[in-house]
């Protein structure tokens, strides 16, 4: 007798596994998307009746509209003929016509152009600049379109803060980043050749070519730093070249209102000074990091006067920490002479507060910064001479030998003007953005012969 196989039951089973097998991932993802839909709607919704990004977006719009109108872009045209040109930022001082901006910036200019946010322009004149510090002053004429850019003077910038950086980036007139304040106390080697007096904030805010000499603000529009520098994978100690790599460099609020006054007056531009010689700071020295060990107080200096003595190590200024040596330099080099501090000092196992009355930076102290500058770039170093100033050494290889500057050379004049010594020479070659890149005219006599030179930076 044959059996009888019945099918039916094994095809049912059969089509509901393939029932399941392909309707029960399309429900899945249905409710998966529905479940998204729902989350979009509901963030959507929350956004919609949650103010704050929509009050920081608006507050962000108004330090915009705040700033823009105090901000400039510069026009620079240089050499004979204004053959060479370059541009930068700038920022309203007040509204009789000052404005500042980076020495680099219109170093070596003879025509100096500023344009507003409005599209107006002006013809500005250069008041004064100050090298060292990389802070410049050029004049307009008084107009209705000059905005007083508003200062944060007399408060304090922390690590954290917000910051915003306007500027002529690539040439982008009034652009505007945001970022915060990274640092402070910093080190970094100027668009003017070399460290000189540096305390730099620190800002993560996109600067990048262009935006050297306009301001850096805070949250309330008010100016907390100027733009002077950025680093770059292949120069870390900042630079006017290549893109920003998220480092930035702010010459501080304090540092430009100590030396704005001065060069508005036409007067030297003097810094503060503690009469002492100092290390940075270690474990190995007992020093906390951070801290500056004084290693030397000149006899009858400000410091001296005011009982510190070597082996102190000197912690914070007015109550700002030292990040090292450098940092004290800026902080000390940002004061007037006369001006009154107050050091936070370890002696031993004591902390201690004391006030010192600054004396005045020595100017010899100044142009040796300036001849090491001038001798470390280019190789080149001046002396003086019953006749005037001269070449003295001239080291193969670097820039001022390429250049045919050669030792015993006498210096007639530079830039078209006469110069009386060694000191003033040197001065003279900053002034015009040698060590900023810009190219220098040196007029030179050599036996009885009269030569002239074009001193700049030669790369290989």
């Amino acid at each position: 007798m044959r059996r009888i196989v019945a099918f039916g039951p094994a095809f049912v089973v059969l089509v509901c596994s393939a029932v399941v097998l392909f309707a029960v991932p399309g429900a899945i993802r249905a409710i998966g998307a529905a479940q998204t839909r729902a989350r979009v709607t509901l963030a959507q919704q929350r956004l919609d009746q949650d103010e704050v990004l929509v009050r920081l977006n608006a507050a962000v719009r108004e330090v915009s509209a705040s700033v823009e109108p105090s901000v400039v872009h510069i026009e620079v045209g240089s050499g004979r003929g204004e053959l060479r040109s370059s541009s930068g930022s700038g920022w309203v001082w007040d509204e009789a016509g000052f404005i500042v901006t980076n020495a680099h910036v219109v170093a070596g200019a003879s025509r100096i152009e500023v344009q507003f946010h409005d599209g107006q322009t002006a013809r500005a004149t250069l008041v004064g600049t100050d090298p060292a510090s990389d802070i410049a002053l050029i004049k307009v004429e008084a107009g209705p379109q000059l905005v007083a850019m508003r200062r944060a003077t007399g408060e304090r910038v922390f690590k954290g803060d917000r910051v915003f950086a306007f500027g002529s980036p690539f040439g982008f007139k009034f652009s505007m980043s945001e970022g915060i304040v990274s640092g402070l106390g910093r080190s970094a080697r100027t668009a003017m050749g070399f460290a000189g007096f540096s305390n730099f904030i620190q800002t993560d805010a996109a600067v990048n070519p262009g935006n050297s000499g306009g301001p850096l603000v805070d949250v309330r529009g008010r100016l907390v730093g100027m733009n002077v520098a950025i680093a770059t994978a292949q120069e870390t100690q900042g630079s006017t070249e290549g893109q920003s790599a998220g480092i930035s460099f702010a010459i501080p609020l304090a540092m430009i209102e100590s030396r704005v006054p001065r060069l508005m007056s036409g007067g030297p531009v003097p810094s503060g000074f503690l009469g002492i010689r100092f290390g940075i700071g270690d474990s190995r020295s007992g020093a906390p990091l951070g801290g500056v060990v004084v290693t030397e107080v000149e006899p009858d200096g400000p410091s001296a006067k005011a009982g510190l003595f070597a082996g102190d190590i000197i912690l914070a200024i007015d109550e700002q920490e030292l990040a090292g040596s450098e940092s004290l330099r800026g902080m000390i080099s940002s004061t007037s002479p006369g001006q009154v501090v107050q050091l936070k000092v370890r002696r031993g196992e004591d902390v201690i507060q004391m006030s010192v009355t600054l004396g005045e930076f020595p100017s010899q102290s100044r142009a040796r910064e300036y001849q090491q500058a001038l001798m470390g770039e280019f190789g080149l170093t001046l002396r003086d001479t019953p006749e005037g100033p001269a070449v003295g050494m001239v080291f193969d290889e670097l820039p001022a030998a390429k250049c045919g500057f050669v030792s015993g050379m006498r210096i007639k004049s530079i830039g078209g003007k006469a110069v009386k010594d060694a000191n003033e020479a040197v001065g003279a070659l900053l002034s015009l953005g040698l060590l900023a890149g810009r190219t220098v005219e040196v007029v030179v006599i050599e036996g009885e012969a009269e030569r002239e030179l074009a001193l700049r930076m030669v790369r290989e």
